[in-house]
Parts: structure tokens; C-alpha cells; sequence
């Protein structure tokens, strides 16, 4: 297995960066995970470590070399994900949980499996187009979905209608598996870079370049447009170059290490610094 893996996140005009990210790897199995912690509630970059921990780290346990089960593995990680939340709060006496959104994706056999709860998004670009790319749980993607049980009309069209971290269980999609390509592109980032550049310019920025090129300009770009007040800028990218090779190669970042997380049961833990290294 052979690809190329280049990961950047920028704080932008924030106080600090609730954003997560991380990939981990064995010699059949690939994961990539993006999570944004969410403001207007408490500790977000809690809840996106946690959420990047508990993937990461089932991943790694379950993935020996390879998945049993790529779809329900994703279904499985980010419930668990989101009990840790849970469990995090209650353990820290706290009223209003943390929240994250949350994406990841697993390539194995050739194939792409991805899930996500929220508006972080993935895409998956071949020949410099966007072949797909995820739906953000939002009232605005509702509107252009044919949903009718509820009306956008009544809320903020970016509000979300689902997070983890929330009191109910969350909401998420699971899609997969589809074929790779040689040469296709698949890149998990968080709103501040897609609500700021346009799906015209990440399919031709990720068609025409490395990935190790293709995510610094994209967030430069993202950043610039957004100006002072940006959100947070994170992307985690691949590039799949030859199925079937037996060797992994990536680009500088390499992130096979797990930073310490805070243990959800342990209470009055104190929270990861913003910048840790991700998983």
C-alpha cells in the first residue's frame, strides 16, 4: 500500500484551535480523522481530542493488520467517541458538555469507507473533479436535500441539527465502500477551509498539485479570504498512488503518535493544550 499524506491546521483569528486532526496506518488499513470543536459551548478542543483519541485508538486496536467490518468500525468508533464526551462531563461536573464535529475516513482493499457527524467535511476528487464529498448535518444542506420535515426558514441556515457531545444521540452518515484510483485525492478538513474556498478551486488545487502543496496553499487561501476573524483551518489530505504496492510513503508531517488525552472518568483533568500534536 503506497500513498502520500500531508496534514496542516491553522488557528486563524481565533483565541485558540479547537480543531483536531490525525491519520494512523499498519501495513492494509489506512484512518484519517478531522474533528472542530465547537464553540458556544465549553472545551471544545476537549471534545475533538477525545474524539480524535477514541477513533485513533480503536483504530490501532481493531486493525490487525485490517478492519473486519470498514463501515461499522466508523459507526461503532464515533458512538464511542461520543459516550467519552459524555463521560468526560459528568466526571467534570459539568452542565453543557463539550462538542465536536466530527469526520474520518478508512481506506483498505482498495476502497474508501467514510463517516461524519456535523460539517466537517470530506472530498473525494478524481481527475479534477469532486467525485463526492460529504453533506453537513445543517439546516442549510437541508434545504437543498429535499427534506421536509424540517423547515430551514426557522433557524440559521449554518446552525447544526447534530454534534457529538450532545444530550440525544447523534447523527451520522456512513457511506462506502468505493473503489480508489490511482492518482485520486481524498481530503478531510473542517469548515474554516470550505466555507471560505470554493469547490471549484479545492478540486483543482488537489488535481494539480501534492498534497503537500495542494493543503498549505488551500489554507493560505482560506485564511486570506476570511481575514481577521477566520475560524480555525485545518486539512488532513492523500494521495492514492499505486493500490496493491506494499510500501507506505507519506510527506512530512508524520503522525503516528497519540498525545495524551484526558481521561473521561478521571474529573478535574486538565485539557489538552490546543496545539498538541494530533494523533
Amino acid at each position: 500500500m503506497k500513498f502520500s499524506v500531508f496534514q496542516l491546521s491553522r488557528k486563524g483569528g481565533r483565541e485558540k484551535n479547537e480543531d483536531r486532526m490525525g491519520y494512523s496506518y499498519t501495513k492494509e488499513a489506512c484512518l484519517f480523522v478531522v474533528a472542530d470543536g465547537m464553540g458556544g459551548h465549553p472545551e471544545g478542543e476537549v471534545a475533538a481530542q477525545l474524539a480524535l483519541q477514541t477513533v485513533s485508538l480503536d483504530f490501532q486496536r481493531l486493525a490487525r493488520p485490517k478492519l473486519e467490518d470498514p463501515a461499522e468500525f466508523l459507526e461503532n468508533a464515533l458512538l464511542s467517541a461520543h459516550h467519552n464526551i459524555l463521560k468526560y462531563a459528568i466526571a467534570n461536573n459539568m452542565d453543557d458538555p463539550p462538542r465536536t464535529t466530527l469526520v474520518a475516513s478508512v481506506v483498505q482493499d482498495g476502497n474508501i469507507w467514510w463517516v461524519h457527524c456535523g460539517d466537517s467535511r470530506l472530498y473525494l476528487v478524481r481527475s479534477g473533479k469532486v467525485l463526492a464529498r460529504t453533506r453537513d448535518h445543517s439546516y442549510m444542506e437541508l434545504r437543498g436535500s429535499g427534506v421536509t420535515s424540517i423547515n430551514p426558514d426557522r433557524f440559521n441556515r449554518n446552525v447544526l441539527f447534530t454534534c457529538l457531545g450532545s444530550p440525544s444521540r447523534p447523527f451520522f452518515d456512513v457511506a462506502g465502500p468505493t473503489e480508489m484510483h490511482r492518482s485520486d485525492r481524498i481530503m478531510l478538513c473542517s469548515d474554516g477551509l470550505w466555507s471560505s474556498v470554493s469547490e471549484t478551486v479545492i478540486a483543482r488545487e488537489l488535481a494539480n498539485k501534492s498534497v503537500s502543496r495542494a493543503i498549505p496553499d488551500l489554507i493560505d487561501a482560506a485564511l486570506r479570504k476570511a481575514g481577521a476573524t477566520s475560524d480555525n483551518v485545518t486539512a488532513v489530505a492523500m494521495e492514492w498512488e499505486m493500490p496493491g504496492a506494499e510500501r507506505f510513503e507519506s510527506e512530512d508531517p508524520v503522525s503516528d503518535t497519540l498525545p495524551p488525552a484526558p481521561d473521561p472518568e478521571a474529573g478535574d483533568q486538565a485539557p489538552p493544550k490546543p496545539d498538541a500534536p494530533a494523533a
